[in-house]
């Protein structure tokens, strides 16, 4: 095989409680690796082409994550005679809370295993993604993990790294309000608070305990309601213009919960009825209007598959 093209998906993380321990991936959105063969050239990775990003992102292979996570799993594989020259093509925002750069490492980890016959599983991955996503958002797997694996992935370690699928919930639905603006991953980091009260500590455990026990038993309505947040979500909601009415909006055109996707400036809402998340995403529209901000929204169910190989776009059009 000499050209391998992967779609990963978006990804919400945290899911309000869950901060660096909660991911999801969500269908409809994601980034585009293509990975070719470079016979003997040992050892080499080259970007050759980035799309979509507006000419915004590093073309150094050793600074982008797609070129980072293709290095560590050539890494993995062992591979001592061939080198990789990738084709990243973004379909998702940039700093906009939706695991942009754990997407590409994700992408890039499986288009280069498979490449060399997938001999690798997608957990066997997961640290070549994460080696990527430290480079350059930190040391979590909440959103490279679902990228790579697909559904809902509960960490529930990282010294050493132990990573836990979760069943999907057949009817969740996930709405994404993505406003006109950015938010980096490391500014909404240096908001949140080096110590919490007991109390709060209780509280997000409580939270993060029933939201898991709602994904577990496919209750979306208990998932909903543990969608809350008492020590990041505070700490961030200044930094999302509207933040307060965008939720209180989604809320009340029955939202079974809302809250940042990651690092926002994103917000998700949860519902299990299709009309309800139409109904959803036009109020949460309209509150970002009155915040002054434009915004899109996007409709998607739980990506099972995560990562995957799809046929190569074609000369005349771009992946979406």
């Amino acid at each position: 095989m000499d050209s391998v093209t992967v779609f990963a998906p978006a990804t919400v993380a945290n899911l309000g409680p869950g901060f660096d321990v909660l991911g999801v991936a969500v269908e409809g959105m994601g980034d585009v690796v293509t990975a070719r063969r470079l016979d003997g050239r040992a050892g080499v990775v080259v970007l050759e082409q980035v799309e979509g990003d507006g000419g915004r992102l590093p073309r150094d292979p050793t600074t982008n994550t797609a070129g980072i996570a293709a290095r560590a799993t050539l890494d993995l594989l062992g591979v001592e005679e061939a080198g990789v020259a990738l084709a990243l093509h973004k379909g998702l925002p940039l700093n906009s809370g939706l695991g942009s750069s754990g997407a590409s490492a994700a992408a890039a980890c499986w288009a280069v295993n498979a490449l060399f016959g997938a001999p690798l599983s997608r957990t066997e991955l997961l640290p070549a993604a994460l080696e990527a996503e430290a480079r350059v958002s930190g040391w979590h797997a909440d959103n490279v993990a679902p990228a790579l694996l697909g559904g809902f992935v509960l960490i529930h370690s990282y010294a050493p790294l132990d990573v836990i699928r979760l069943p999907v919930p057949e009817d969740l639905i996930f709405v994404l309000a993505l406003p006109d603006c950015e938010l980096p991953t490391q500014q909404a980091r240096r908001v949140l608070p080096k110590t919490i009260s007991l109390r709060d500590h209780v509280a997000n455990s409580g939270h993060l305990a029933a939201l898991v026990a709602g994904i577990c038993t496919g209750n979306a309505r208990l998932l909903g309601r543990a969608v809350q947040d008492q020590i990041v979500e505070p700490a961030r909601a200044s930094l999302i213009p509207g933040f307060a009415r965008v939720k209180q909006a989604a809320i009340e055109a029955g939202a079974l919960g809302c809250s940042i996707s990651g690092a926002g400036p994103t917000l998700f809402a949860v519902t299990d009825d299709e009309a309800t998340a139409q109904r959803v995403a036009e109020a949460m529209r309209a509150a970002f209007a009155e915040a002054g901000l434009t915004s899109h929204t996007h409709i998607g169910r739980v990506d099972r598959e995560g990562a995957r190989q799809i046929p190569p776009p074609s000369r005349e059009e771009t992946p979406d």
